[in-house]
């Protein structure tokens, strides 16, 4: 392992051309795994399968998420970004035209399973917010890490209510053939993030290593340990309600339209607490910010379960919801872009992100295997109760600062 010292003269303004095309990208990556929950009734109406079999499809997808952005944080470190998203692209589309075309579970498995999975993993936050951050001061960073993390909110509030749209006029299965086709646009989009780790506009003072060198250093940081082992809990959380709530909503006997208004206003609200994230960790504690966001989603959900449950209760929980929903994602990354540095931020954001996309598989799973054996998701709702509260203890003695690297002497 060796160091070296690079240092250029660090631009000062946001390249707004990077920032809106990275956005655009996220809006389109984000917005169709989080309308997936409308196309459970239908697709599971039209097929005679159960409930955990949509669950099973989408807890792969979280899965495979999870799995694939290391690797493709990796790729994106060392070859570029946009041949990333290329491959984004094309493994998204595959993925919702198969799981439209699916006439068994293991095919609805390997299209809205494996393949969006990838898809996504390929296209998300870390690798869109990897190129952000090899573009932007660190002064200025985890504000932008809000911007494109509002935009992937911002992708959930129009494709909400533009899936319904598309599967009331052309049914469910035609409805993500033109998701599929729609996909295809993100490489376009990604030519202003062409680049690697390596070409950014900033070049900070880092270590060279390796991969495994980065990832034994890491593993090996007890804040990077703690960090990963509580974004656990916000995968669980956010994925059983994307995936399950439109059903929950039908259950306890309140009207369909109220899913699709909960899920756009939280999309919405996602983009506000998304872009207030944003400033609020760049000003205060970043571990201490996260404690409270855990805290406050625990208590949202004990109190939409205890109190009486109408449409207005649905409204208000979605938008206090939609506030904390992606508000963990600015500190999360930044806080391991201070650990450090930006070399191996697409591999190591990509680690976290792996311990989320479990919590995903398990949210989501869970959701309709609990359901289909007790008729209710009550067991899971107050799991992730508990879960907020483990969240936010672990996140407490997190340190905000730059991994102590003794072995190491800078370059001359």
């Amino acid at each position: 392992m060796s160091a070296i010292q690079s240092s250029t003269a660090k631009p000062s303004g946001i390249p707004w051309l990077i920032i809106i095309a990275g956005c655009l990208i996220a809006v389109m990556t984000f917005g169709p795994r989080s309308a997936m929950g409308l196309f459970q009734l239908p697709l599971l109406h039209d097929k005679g399968w159960d409930r955990t079999t949509f669950g099973m499809a989408i807890a792969l997808q979280n899965l495979f998420w999870g799995i694939g952005q290391p690797f493709f944080g990796a790729i994106a470190d060392k070859f570029g970004t946009w041949r990333v998203l290329l491959m984004s692209a094309i493994l998204y589309s595959a993925g919702l035209i198969l799981m439209a075309w699916a006439s068994t579970p293991g095919m609805l498995y390997i299209g809205g399973g494996l393949l969006v999975g990838l898809g996504i993993a390929s296209g998300s936050f870390g690798t869109i917010l990897s190129a952000f951050a090899r573009n932007v001061s660190a002064e200025k960073r985890t504000f932008v890490f809000g911007i494109g993390t509002a935009a992937g909110s911002a992708g959930m509030f129009v494709f909400s209510p533009l899936s319904l749209a598309l599967i009331d006029r052309f049914g469910w299965s035609d409805a993500l053939v033109y998701l599929g086709i729609a996909m295809l646009i993100v490489p376009l989009l990604a030519i202003p993030l062409r680049g690697n780790s390596s070409s950014g506009r900033i070049s900070e003072a880092q270590y060279k290593q390796s991969m495994g060198e980065a990832l034994r250093e890491a593993l090996g940081h007890r804040s990077y340990v703690l960090l990963t082992t509580g974004f656990f809990v916000c995968g669980f959380q956010l994925a059983f309600i994307t995936a399950h709530f439109p059903a929950y909503i039908s259950d306890i006997g309140i009207d369909a339209k109220y899913a699709v208004l909960a899920l756009a206003l939280i999309g919405f609200f996602n983009v506000i607490g998304s872009l207030a994230s944003g400033v609020i960790s760049q000003r205060y504690s970043k571990p201490k910010f996260l404690v409270y966001l855990y805290i406050g989603r625990s208590v949202l959900v004990a109190a939409f379960l205890l109190l009486p449950q109408t449409g207005t209760t649905v409204v208000v929980f979605a938008i206090l919801m939609g506030l904390m929903w992606l508000s963990t994602v600015p500190p999360t990354n930044a806080l391991v872009a201070i650990m450090f540095g930006t070399r191996h931020l697409g591999m190591l954001g990509g680690i976290v992100f792996l311990s989320h996309q479990v919590g995903s598989f398990l949210g989501v799973w869970l959701g309709g295997y609990l359901y289909d054996h007790f008729g209710s998701y009550d067991p899971v709702w107050w799991l992730s109760v508990v879960l907020g509260v483990f969240a936010a203890i672990v996140h407490w003695p997190i340190e905000e600062r730059q991994a102590d690297r003794p072995a190491l002497q800078p370059a001359e």
